[in-house]
């Protein structure tokens, strides 16, 4: 059984908050009464209308809270990188890596995107054993069928492609973490190598706990494919990962999932206008940011610092 509070961690900005309250109305329509979650929401400044409208989500069994975080993000924020991906992430994905830290009266998390939603009991998730693993994640499969980003994890990132873990669904040992020092070794590689990386945050959480992960089944990350590639059976929590955003695009994989939970937010009307009022144009814009990224995967294992290059060396990347 879990424990008496089930922490879970969301990282948004304003932008992102009608997703967030998708997925958080999903976990509550599918909570057990007897279970007690804390929803705690990470973020660098909301306004009052945001936390107001996500704190009206509390239920008596799931208490929605902030935290506003002070640490300066410079470090990132000056990395070039990241603004190829801008599009696509933002310096949010990186708070989870300071959870364990930031949150010492925790053992154990769940961290979420804010693009998911959760048919399922996520108890079910937060209980299963992580042991001396350092994460539970699931394999990536959506890259599979990708030869620039199995060149890239394999050639750049130096790890096998079928073993390369999405970071948008964590459960996190945060006991184990904090032994590890696992923040301060992170920094300290991000500061003295600068890797240029695709998924910034999950290639470092990829490389550095490779050996110490639990994979997780494919219904706890399940992400919308292309029409020709199957569904996952009784997901219970679907990633609206990258462009595959069902308030962007129609018939997205799952996207039935997302109304059934979105009509009963107080976003409903914004997330149909904003489905309705996105373009042809920029739906085509989003591949093409998306084609980019994949040719810069397939230059990156060229590139003279890679963690694969660095390990190479004998620098300690594996925690």
């Amino acid at each position: 059984m879990p424990s008496a509070i089930i922490p879970v961690f969301y990282a948004i900005s304003d932008d992102f908050a009608p997703y967030a309250a998708v997925s958080i109305k999903s976990l509550t329509s599918n909570a057990d009464s007897n279970d007690h979650y804390q929803v705690i929401i990470l973020h660098q400044g909301l306004s009052d209308q945001t936390k107001a409208s996500l704190s009206a989500l509390s239920t008596p069994n799931v208490e929605v809270s902030f935290k506003a975080l002070t640490q300066s993000l410079s470090a990132i924020q000056n990395q070039h990188q990241n603004f190829l991906r801008a599009d696509f992430f933002t310096l949010t994905i990186f708070y989870r890596l300071f959870i364990a830290d930031m949150f010492p009266q925790f053992e154990k998390a769940i961290y979420i995107d804010s693009d998911t939603v959760i048919p399922g009991n996520l108890a079910n998730l937060y209980e299963l054993p992580l042991a001396n693993n350092l994460i539970g994640a699931a394999p990536d499969h959506s890259i599979e069928h990708v030869p620039p980003m199995v060149d890239y994890i394999t050639n750049a990132l130096g790890l096998p492609a079928n073993e390369y873990i999405n970071s948008g669904v964590l459960l996190l040992n945060l006991t184990k973490l904090r032994e590890e020092h696992f923040s301060q070794r992170f920094l300290k590689l991000l500061q003295t190598y600068q890797f240029d990386c695709i998924a910034p945050d999950q290639d470092y959480l990829n490389t550095m706990c490779h050996g110490r992960i639990r994979y997780l089944d494919e219904v706890w990350d399940a992400m919308p494919k292309d029409p020709q590639y199957a569904p996952v059976k009784n997901p219970q929590l679907i990633h609206y990962n990258l462009f595959y955003k069902p308030w962007y695009f129609d018939h997205i994989m799952y996207g039935h999932y997302f109304w059934q939970y979105a009509d009963q937010t107080s976003y409903k009307d914004m997330l149909h206008q904003q489905l309705n009022d996105y373009t042809t144009a920029q739906r085509n814009a989003d591949r093409a940011k998306l084609t980019t990224l994949m040719t810069k995967a397939g230059q990156l294992p060229d590139t003279p610092t890679t963690f694969k290059k660095v390990a190479a060396t004998g620098v300690p990347i594996r925690v």
